[in-house]
């Protein structure tokens, strides 16, 4: 990488929670003692957001209280708790960074769960800042997390290289002007040809870049 400033989406990227986020329904509705969770409802709830996820347990099972709450709450857990770091990311992050490049987190994580889990996992200082979807108001759908964290470090499109797992946030990065890695994430698996031809280059380990 010889650009002098990066970008770096957190999940399935820097982090190992796909995979959570992935078994959250099942870790829910254990949690209330649901047992037998039909295969076609994990199906159902593939494309659904959070919320209209916990809508449908609550029509199905007839749960009281909050799960959209309850279910957060999990997640907040795991990301303080057991979330790991992907093997290779704090040494390619300290090889960055001894070359001087400035980096910067931009997620649609929360800023606090992502200070919590970059702290607990070691890697916080290598970050100038981290930068939420939710404070800027907008997805990765639209490039503003991109345009403001360049904003924010002084520098350009042409200058900045962006790492992200998502094929949609990577569609948006690399129509923005950015020079785009992908990262390889189980949870992109099914994408990654596509990924591949859109990315200006990919990272299957991080293992493998060090």
């Amino acid at each position: 990488m010889d650009k002098a400033f990066a970008i770096f989406d957190m999940d399935g990227t820097l982090i190992d929670s796909m995979k959570f986020w992935k078994h959250l329904a099942i870790e829910y509705l254990s949690s209330k003692k649901i047992k037998d969770i039909p295969s076609d409802l994990l199906e159902r709830i593939q494309p659904m957001t959070l919320s209209e996820s916990a809508a449908l347990f609550q029509q199905e099972f007839g749960l009281s209280g909050n799960p959209e709450a309850e279910m957060n709450a999990m997640m907040d857990a795991h990301y303080k708790s057991d979330i790991p770091l992907k093997s290779g990311v704090e040494k390619y992050l300290h090889q960055l960074k001894t070359k001087g490049v400035r980096m910067c987190v931009a997620s649609s994580t929360a800023e606090d769960l992502m200070e919590s889990c970059l702290c607990r996992l070691g890697v916080r200082h290598y970050f100038d800042f981290l930068l939420s979807c939710e404070t800027i108001g907008s997805g990765k759908n639209s490039p503003r997390i991109y345009q403001e964290s360049a904003k924010r470090l002084h520098a350009t499109a042409e200058q900045i290289t962006i790492y992200e797992d998502a094929l949609y946030a990577i569609a948006t990065a690399k129509k923005a002007g950015y020079y785009v890695v992908a990262v390889y994430d189980d949870s992109n698996a099914d994408k990654w040809q596509t990924i591949k031809d859109l990315a200006d280059a990919i990272i299957l380990n991080w293992e493998e870049t060090i």
